[in-house]
């Protein structure tokens, strides 16, 4: 099968950090033109985003998109709540586990798909303790040792 061909727009490179991701989902965004056009020119940011659930629908809160330098008084507002395009029956999934088991949903990242059309990789995670942080910062720094000594000892 082919590998899905993405143009990423903004990554969430904090939410790995900060939450274990659980699940992810693909969902549609509802944009106006001059976001979708901002967007085009990578100036989106997920940094501090996250998605939540209100009267049957998912809403992405604190999701910056720039306005568009061209759009004069048809720009959007940057911050402004988008709403999230997915079926119902995933909606509700999602609702219960928030509710239950007490996740997040967290975006990870923004993307153009094949067609065009602009993509949220939505995550439900748990967050993460400090212990857990520090951990998976010493796993990192261990692996990066190793890969290290073997680049030297294979340049010898």
């Amino acid at each position: 099968m082919a590998e899905k061909e993405r143009k990423n727009i903004a990554v969430n490179r904090s939410a790995r950090h900060n939450y274990f991701i659980e699940e992810t989902y693909e969902a549609g965004i509802a944009l106006t033109g001059t976001e979708v056009k901002s967007l085009r020119l990578g100036k989106g940011n997920l940094q501090d985003s996250f998605a939540r659930i209100a009267n049957g629908e998912i809403m992405l809160e604190n999701c910056h998109i720039s306005p568009y330098d061209f759009g004069n008084r048809f720009n959007h507002e940057p911050t402004r709540p988008r709403k999230l395009l997915m079926h119902r029956k995933e909606i509700i999934r999602l609702f219960s586990k928030v509710r239950e088991q007490g996740l997040t949903l967290v975006p990870l990242q923004m993307y153009f798909n094949e067609q065009g059309r602009v993509k949220v990789e939505l995550a439900l995670a748990r967050g993460k303790k400090l212990h857990d942080k520090r951990d998976d910062i010493a796993k990192k720094d261990a692996a990066r040792e190793v890969d290290r000594a073997l680049r030297d000892r294979q340049r010898r």
